[in-house]
């Protein structure tokens, strides 16, 4: 008819499309990662600062000879630089301070004045150095903890920062000082709790090691008490050789004994004859022939492996 027939769809491809689609297996849901023992701490830091890099300060020469006269000069710079300070002039105050603490580094209270202008210029780590160095030399200062206290607030060292502003307010309390330790101490305080968390998970988790390990050492010698045990009942069973095993139970007259071939001839070897009479000896070769894998107890026994030996050598001749 001169028509084309149009090619049959090609089922088998689509079906084999979808079979692969079908079998292909679902990938894993991968489970979260572990979060660190620092994720679940949150703590505002509103007004932390970055810390400064500065080169350190000049410090002074702490072994300087200071004359009344320096003394003097310093205690004018100091009094500039308070000037300075109060008209906001933050530069010029650290300089004046800076040359004050040349002329006598052996007062506390120049250090201090300075570290307040860096807590003002928001130099923390400047400030933190010239506090530590005013407390070597004066440690009841506390104007000096005071702007300690700040600077570590500035760095975000929270629990640092409430034992400074916390001893200044014991040395001389302040009311500045008072205000921003009540703002650092539930932050500061959040902090040890925390850490408490997981001193106690820690240690938690040492004990149950610790008991896994005790389990451990105790399967262990179990298992190694089991392995002697058949080991000696496996050594022991060579020992039951005689026909029948040993003789009798031999509660004090050795039944079972009598008439056996050779009695007469073992009964008459002297060392047998003596052993028998041992009391030992006799309890000893009574739980053998009980139970013949007892004899590894009696291996370092002379007496008794030597009557067993001349037993069994002469029940192993007999016919």
């Amino acid at each position: 008819m001169g028509g084309t027939i149009p090619p049959a769809p090609d089922n088998a491809s689509a079906e084999t499309v979808k079979d692969k689609t079908e079998k292909q297996p679902e990938e894993p849901v991968k489970s979260p990662e572990p979060e660190s023992e620092e994720s679940d701490l949150e703590i505002d830091n509103e007004g932390v600062i970055e810390p400064d890099k500065d080169d350190p300060q000049e410090m002074g020469d702490e072994n300087v000879e200071v004359t009344e006269e320096m003394m003097d000069q310093a205690d004018e710079k100091k009094i500039e630089g308070i000037h300075a300070l109060g008209e906001g002039e933050l530069q010029k105050a650290i300089d004046l301070f800076t040359e004050a603490i040349k002329l006598n580094p052996h007062l506390a209270i120049l250090y201090a004045k300075r570290a307040s202008v860096f807590v003002k210029l928001q130099k923390p780590n400047a400030a933190i150095r010239d506090c530590d160095r005013a407390i070597q030399i004066n440690p009841d200062s506390a104007q000096t903890y005071k702007w300690r206290g700040k600077a570590h607030r500035l760095l975000g060292h929270w629990e640092e920062a409430v034992h400074d502003l916390a001893l200044a307010c014991k040395l001389d309390y302040d009311e500045e000082a008072s205000a921003m330790l009540k703002e650092v101490q539930p932050r500061a305080q959040k902090i040890v709790e925390h850490r408490r968390k997981y001193e106690r998970k820690r240690e938690e988790k040492e004990i149950k090691e610790r008991l896994e390990r005790v389990k451990k050492a105790r399967e262990e010698h179990e298992r190694a008490q089991r392995e002697e045990e058949s080991r000696q009942q496996a050594g022991g069973a060579q020992f039951g050789g005689f026909p029948g095993g040993f003789p009798g139970g031999m509660p004090g007259g050795m039944p079972g004994m009598a008439g056996m071939p050779g009695l007469n001839e073992i009964l008459s070897d002297p060392e047998v004859l003596a052993a028998m009479q041992d009391p030992e000896v006799m309890v000893a070769f009574q739980d053998v022939a009980q139970n013949p894998a007892n004899m590894s107890k009696y291996q370092n026994n002379p007496k008794v492996m030597n009557l067993i030996s001349k037993l069994s050598a002469k029940f192993g001749s007999q016919p």
